[in-house]
């Protein structure tokens, strides 16, 4: 059968696996010969510090994408394929890594960040001057962009309607999966130059503490944690809030990394609810939370940079060195309020927040410490493993009351009641601060309430080894309401 190209290839970015992939499979599909290449991006990379541990997710995922590619090939008489691995900058490599293999199209997925956009369209420009193709497919979400409108023919910006048209439309078509080894035999010998996936240090970074973490990475990793997921995904409904309990899938790395398929989540969590699962229709629920963000960054670019609603924009946040050290304080996990302090532990340690501790952390920031939700935001991107921009920036937006679907001005998270509702038993708190962990009872959750005996016999000294409460979170919800009040003046 003639194919329409003789030489592609596939730009790996956001997608690393060699199963039911979009892009992979158009271009086996569609060409004789196929090369495939993932860019360390310099862009990227640069600014980040010298150690983190999502580019040392990333080595070791590239790694096992490596081998599976060859694994792939090889049936086929193909000894030398895989994956070509350049640490570059992607805006200018990639042009030049197609001419170079002289291929006649370049296959990728969509990515819908701002700056990937505006690198896409750089690349597809500098392809056209070549003559070379460039097609671009849906793969990380289910639904994206346009695809669900509402009867207006608008994007949604609530959630529960846009949930209901998701679930309506949802099918097999739109949930199944990309054949990659019936196409495999297209795979090409990589060129005889290339060279071995670069290690960490080959690119300027140093080893985190992913291991130590015992973070399953890749491929594999991702099989493996769907796998366990499932055998307690009947529970998620009754588990998921609880930071101390095992409910969460903890596959949101593999998600942003693509080192799993959303499609084959989605289908198994709707056959489950289908079948009767509360536990699975509620996860299932999340996930069209991701794809419900990822459509509203699409929709509306602006989100990145200003408020969903234009009139929260108006609200004048705590600045200057007052602020600054609220904030490093918050950072750092002394803001005195246990819950948010422990929260704040468990990602600086892990790169890791269980999603409950999301939003109290970031309710807590905003309202009870009057800090823009930009700054906040801004520390979680740089912070978690599974940082995606249009999930990251829309939970801020709805701890903010500034985003779609978001939560009340007015809701305003009390951390005690909070820390007593979803760690009752303290054991979260005493993980991440051990020098609590001789408190019982409410004086873990509010230890200034404590009795000084009580302190004392824990070895608790407040404003030495623990801090004291930065607020009062009954004076912080007033000052909270009364900043919010211009935006209740402008939407009268």
């Amino acid at each position: 059968m003639s194919k329409q190209y003789e030489r592609g290839l596939v730009w790996f970015r956001r997608d690393l696996r060699a199963h039911d992939h979009a892009a992979l499979h158009h271009a086996l599909s569609t060409c004789r010969q196929v090369f495939c290449l993932f860019v360390l991006d310099k862009e990227i990379l640069d600014p980040l510090p010298r150690t983190d541990r999502r580019v040392d997710f990333i080595v070791q995922s590239l790694t096992e994408l490596d081998a599976a590619l060859q694994a792939l090939a090889e049936p086929h008489g193909v000894n030398n394929a895989g994956l070509l691995v350049l640490h570059d900058w992607a805006s200018t490599a990639v042009p030049l890594q197609a001419q170079a293999l002289q291929v006649q199209a370049v296959f990728t997925n969509h990515d819908d960040e701002p700056q990937a956009v505006q690198r896409d369209v750089q690349v597809a420009d500098s392809l056209a001057a070549k003559g070379v193709a460039f097609h671009s497919f849906k793969d990380h979400v289910v639904f994206e962009r346009t695809e669900l409108l509402t009867q207006g023919g608008k994007p949604y910006g609530v959630f529960t309607p846009y949930k209901n048209s998701w679930l309506k439309k949802v099918d097999s078509y739109y949930l199944q999966s990309y054949a990659i080894k019936a196409h495999a035999e297209a795979l090409a010998n990589k060129p005889a130059d290339a060279k071995p996936v670069p290690t960490l240090s080959q690119i300027g970074f140093e080893a985190s503490n992913l291991q130590a973490l015992k973070l399953p990475t890749g491929i594999s990793g991702g099989a493996q944690l769907f796998e366990e997921f499932l055998q307690r995904i009947d529970d998620y409904e009754d588990s998921r809030n609880f930071p101390a309990v095992k409910g969460p899938s903890y596959l949101g790395v593999h998600l942003r990394f693509g080192t799993v398929s959303i499609r084959q989540l989605a289908a198994e969590a709707l056959k489950r609810q289908l079948a009767g699962s509360a536990g699975a229709a509620v996860w299932l629920s999340e996930l069209i939370w991701r794809d419900f963000y990822a459509q509203i960054l699409s929709n509306f670019p602006h989100v990145a940079e200003a408020s969903f609603k234009p009139d929260y924009d108006a609200i004048q946040w705590e600045t200057g060195a007052q602020a600054d050290a609220l904030f490093a304080a918050w950072c750092e996990g002394r803001t005195g309020y246990p819950l948010v302090d422990a929260a704040m532990a468990q990602i600086n340690q892990t790169g890791y927040m269980h999603n409950r501790l999301r939003m109290v952390a970031a309710c807590f920031l905003i309202k009870d410490l009057g800090i823009d939700w930009r700054r906040g935001e801004r520390y979680f991107a740089d912070k978690l493993n599974d940082f995606d921009l249009s999930a990251n920036n829309g939970g801020w937006q709805w701890a903010s009351s500034s985003g779609c679907d978001a939560q009340p001005y007015f809701r305003i998270f009390n951390p005690v009641s909070q820390s007593l509702k979803f760690d009752p038993d303290g054991k979260f708190i005493r993980k991440y601060l051990p020098v609590l962990a001789g408190l019982q009872g409410k004086a873990l959750h509010s230890p200034w309430e404590a009795a000084p005996l009580e302190l004392a016999a824990a070895g608790v000294t407040l404003g030495d080894n623990y801090p004291l409460p930065l607020v009062q979170h009954a004076e912080a919800r007033t000052r909270t309401l009364e900043r919010y009040a211009v935006v209740k003046k402008t939407l009268a």
